[in-house]
């Protein structure tokens, strides 16, 4: 038995909906260890086929280093996932948000693939957007911080 791309999401909702932090699974040599939430560690797939990786990057991926805010009080907004991070819903069409743009909680800032799966992600708060750090097509590790929001008083 081998996981396809619907199997994965349909995993990954579950464990959206569940209480648990974490879920490693193993089938036919691969693994797959998803953490969420509280936890300290970020998404990782491995399979014992793959390429071994230089010492350095063979550890669990670290949250990665964003600049510092360019005023404070700004709220960040992390990616869910790890993938690769769209600005637009298509090539050639305007970007989701731009500096100075408005956002609600639930907003669409951006679009995060995973495994050929798109993913919307939204800004889970209300204001005007400030900075965005990611570039559009660069890969996002889970946590890093998409872009910066200046908060709705």
């Amino acid at each position: 038995m081998t996981l396809t791309a619907k199997d994965v999401a349909e995993i990954l909702r579950l464990l959206e909906e569940s209480s648990f932090d974490s879920l490693s699974l193993e089938i036919n040599g691969m693994k797959l260890n998803l953490q969420r939430g509280s936890a300290s560690q970020v998404q990782t797939v491995r399979h014992p086929a793959a390429v071994p990786a230089p010492a350095a990057t063979a550890s669990p991926l670290s949250r990665p280093k964003a600049k510092p805010p360019s005023e404070p009080g700004l709220a960040e907004v992390p990616s869910p996932l790890l993938g690769v991070f769209y600005r637009a819903p298509k090539p050639g069409e305007p970007p989701f948000v731009q500096p100075g743009s408005k956002v609600e909680i639930d907003s669409v800032i951006g679009i995060i693939e995973v495994m050929k799966l798109m993913n919307s992600v939204r800004a889970g708060v209300k204001g005007e957007v400030a900075e965005i750090l990611a570039e559009n097509g660069a890969l996002v590790e889970y946590g890093e911080i998409l872009l910066r929001v200046r908060p709705e008083a």
